[in-house]
């Protein structure tokens, strides 16, 4: 990382679709219909999106939003394989109510939430209050995102009420919780809830669910490109739960999935169905 005033030297760069875009990816791999409720705007960079979008056959929920490109984040990938994130936002950042109200949600049983949406200041009330008010039988899983910290309390009490599964790392729910321990965190996080997700990187992750409290093992690989690994692990663990109906399955799926992901460069390089399924 290049200190204050200097600069890094870099070995290669690509431009790719990220962001939520990875956590829909891997679901879509892992087998599951999956359409964009988030914006998509209008220009260059909301092109490629597009483009991407149509090539793995995942619909937009609603029209593009014009006037507005889609923002960028340049990610730095260190050789470790760690990444750092400079982002900014357009498009989908701009969410009102009425371009909720014209998402079909009949056949929807499951509605991902990052917390990076509810960061932005012309998307965070109507996305909210639109979560809250979703039917009981659609399955909500939030997914904090490293701004929790940033969150209107009022914004993150309103989407927690109604969060049915948490997804999030261990620094990420310390913040919504004040333990350090993940398994007490993951507990704490699944109280009035159907469970809650933590994950640690190359440690695994823990589920808290029914009052009990699991560790799954990580699966070992030798990681080059950790970028996109959190939002395949989301995408992964949402598909299998849906499926299977089982939450340490669909846990154990999503490790093993996540840490194949790393094998490759990019940030959404979800394993094939039947790769993860050999392994579990």
């Amino acid at each position: 990382m290049p200190a204050s005033g200097t600069e890094a030297e870099v070995t290669g760069f690509a431009m790719v679709v990220g962001g939520g875009f990875n956590a829909m990816a891997a679901a879509h791999a892992a087998g599951m219909a999956v359409r964009l409720g988030g914006s998509i705007g209008t220009g260059p960079l909301a092109g490629i999106v597009a483009e991407r979008l149509k090539e793995l056959g995942i619909d937009c929920a609603r029209p593009a939003v014009p006037g507005h490109d889609q923002g960028c984040c340049t990610v730095l990938l260190e050789p470790d394989g760690e990444r750092s994130f400079v982002g900014y936002p357009g498009a989908e950042g701009q969410i009102t109510a009425s371009d909720l109200a014209k998402i079909e949600l009949s056949g929807v049983t499951h509605v991902m939430l990052s917390g990076y949406t509810l960061y932005y200041p012309a998307a965070r009330v109507a996305l909210a209050d639109w979560v809250a008010g979703l039917q009981a039988d659609i399955t909500v899983i939030f997914d904090p995102s490293p701004v929790v910290a940033l969150l209107s309390e009022v914004i993150l009490r309103t989407v927690m009420s109604r969060a049915d599964w948490i997804s999030a790392n261990a620094a990420e729910a310390a913040v919504l919780t004040g333990k350090s321990d993940p398994a007490e965190a993951a507990s704490a996080l699944a109280q009035d809830r159907q469970g809650a997700v933590l994950r640690s990187g190359a440690a695994g992750c823990v589920l808290a669910t029914d009052g009990q409290v699991h560790r799954i093992e990580p699966h070992r690989v030798e990681a080059i490109d950790t970028n996109g690994a959190g939002d395949c692990h989301i995408g992964c663990f949402i598909a299998e739960l849906a499926r299977s109906g089982d939450a340490l399955r669909a846990a154990r799926y999503a490790n093993i999935a996540a840490a194949l992901s790393t094998t490759r460069a990019g940030s959404a390089t979800p394993p094939e169905h039947r790769q993860v399924l050999a392994l579990v």
